[in-house]
């Protein structure tokens, strides 16, 4: 019996008994484009529809919404899962512009917010109307020009710099390293110096927790009845869920009593050491500022920006060394990049990430374009968040003819769509940087809705400029001062997660550069 609770057995057969009613008592009624139903997909199943494929491992779902890219095309099509709303699959950056466009029409709904409630609460991924505003403003606060400016100057060389000589000493021992552990040590200690006024680390309790529970909410979008069995198999969840909320309190009562500071020291200089201070726990304070001492609330969104300025800019940094160790001309177009602009400032690889120097902030998005192209090809082939859900608040009617009614889903897989060859060429499945330069070598920008990772329209990444200049000073760093060599067999494949985190890390060995 355990078995079964713990296996598809218990959930097929209650499905079953489900679909036999919805088949015949609610059955999902037919979106319409241009007055003609919209064609289904492959393995669309009768009764079943498409519940039993959503089912499946993470990695075939991807592989599934790319073929159906591939057949239908910028195409519209519909999918049905039991118990929910009617919904459709768009493909067509056109759709994708008026889903951005008319925030008013297009909202997370009950669809997300009963899934992601018990993780996000009313954090800003779950907010509408005033109160999405409110922590909007906060974030726009924190990351205006003069912080990020701190961050480029002063926090991103100091911690990286403290990865690095971890690294150099990892690599004089011959030991192997997991670099995505390496890059979320990085982002922690930023995000908890910055954000938060407070030390974090990466692979502690509440991060352990937070994984469970992101890959278990993720698990809701793909099976109906988790309702259901989370009773049997969720004991680990809310146990993660304490911790996490704990956690979130703890950021809000360190802010309010500062009882929690870094004693780390920084070697900095007194001038930098005080602008940094300056910016310390200036997210979590603009937070309180707009949101008032409403504890619950207030830890809602601190953990909503902790997860989004964290660990998506560590796992796309994990995927870019992944791709750049199987592609060593890369690797070697990067240096040159790099090398020139150090020879041009002065400077010598060899110095960077000794305790104190800042050398490495002079990698910055503007003067390292081939850097900053391979950071975006590693976006298209690995897109932080793979899936994208939308619930319509009114009927409307897409570009391309598609009247959906009222609380319909829409869906976009942004996994399939950065590998249409509509877009982005027959090449598509290879990894090219060279595909985001002009001719002259200058960085091409492309619409939200052709490359929509960071989202489009009001709600339009906050934190796009800083994932982009701490991935140009990460990426330009490690790649001058290490050689890195796999210690993995075969292709590395994503967890189940919100976001595409590593399964099993990205072990490696590490070489010292002379």
């Amino acid at each position: 019996m355990t078995l079964l609770l713990h296996g598809y057995g218990l959930l097929g057969l209650a499905l079953t008994c489900i679909l036999v009613i919805h088949q015949f008592f609610l059955r999902t009624p037919a979106i319409r484009r241009n007055g003609i139903a919209l064609r289904k997909p492959p393995n669309t199943l009768p009764l079943v529809g498409n519940g039993l494929l959503f089912l499946q491992d993470r990695q075939k779902l991807f592989s599934w919404f790319v073929k159906c890219e591939r057949q239908f095309g910028l195409e519209t099509f519909q999918i049905t899962v039991p118990t929910l709303h009617p919904g459709v699959v768009i493909n067509d950056p056109n759709n994708l512009d008026y889903v951005f466009k008319n925030e008013g029409v297009f909202a997370k709904g009950d669809f997300v917010k009963q899934r992601s409630w018990d993780l996000f609460g009313d954090g800003i991924i779950n907010a509408d109307g005033e109160l999405w505003r409110a922590q909007r403003k906060a974030g726009s606060h924190f990351l205006n020009t003069s912080n990020l400016r701190v961050l480029t100057d002063v926090a991103l060389p100091l911690y990286l710099g403290r990865s690095a000589g971890h690294l150099r000493t990892i690599a004089e021992n011959g030991h192997v390293v997991d670099l995505q552990s390496v890059f979320h040590e990085i982002t922690s200690l930023l995000m908890g110096k910055m954000a938060y006024g407070m030390e974090m680390h990466a692979n502690d309790n509440f991060t352990v927790a937070f994984d469970h529970a992101s890959g278990v909410v993720t698990g809701r979008f793909q099976n109906p009845l988790w309702i259901i069995t989370e009773n049997f198999t969720g004991a680990r969840f809310r146990r993660s869920l304490a911790v996490i909320r704990k956690f979130g309190l703890n950021i809000v009562n360190n802010a309010i009593d500062g009882s929690q500071k870094s004693t780390d020291p920084t070697y900095l200089d007194g001038a930098d050491e005080t602008r940094l201070d300056e910016v310390s726990g200036s997210l979590i304070q603009s937070l309180i500022a707009s949101l008032g001492l409403q504890k619950k609330l207030v830890a809602d969104a601190a953990l909503t920006y902790l997860t989004a300025g964290r660990d998506t800019t560590a796992q796309a940094l994990t995927w870019c060394f992944y791709l750049l160790m199987r592609n060593s001309s890369v690797i070697d177009k990067i240096r040159q990049e790099a090398q020139e602009l150090l020879q041009n400032q002065g400077l010598v690889y060899q110095q960077l990430g000794s305790a104190g120097d800042t050398s490495s902030a002079i990698f910055v998005p503007a003067s390292l374009p081939y850097t900053m192209a391979v950071f975006y090809e590693t976006l298209r082939l690995y897109p932080p968040i793979p899936f994208e859900i939308r619930e319509c608040e009114k009927a409307t009617t897409l570009p391309d003819g598609t009247s959906l009614p009222e609380k319909s889903v829409i869906v976009w897989s942004l996994w399939a769509m950065n590998r249409s060859t509509i877009t982005w060429g027959e090449d598509a499945d290879v990894f090219r940087p060279e595909r985001w330069l002009t001719e002259n070598g200058k960085l091409i920008t492309k619409s939200p809705s052709e490359f929509p990772v960071f989202y489009g329209g009001q709600r339009t990444c906050l934190g796009k400029r800083m994932a982009e200049i701490i991935a140009t000073q990460v990426i330009a760093t490690m790649v001058m001062m290490f050689e890195f060599t796999p210690e993995f067999q075969g292709e590395r494949v994503s967890k189940i997660s919100l976001t595409l985190p590593m399964r099993d890390g990205l072990p490696c060995c590490v070489k010292n550069r002379t």
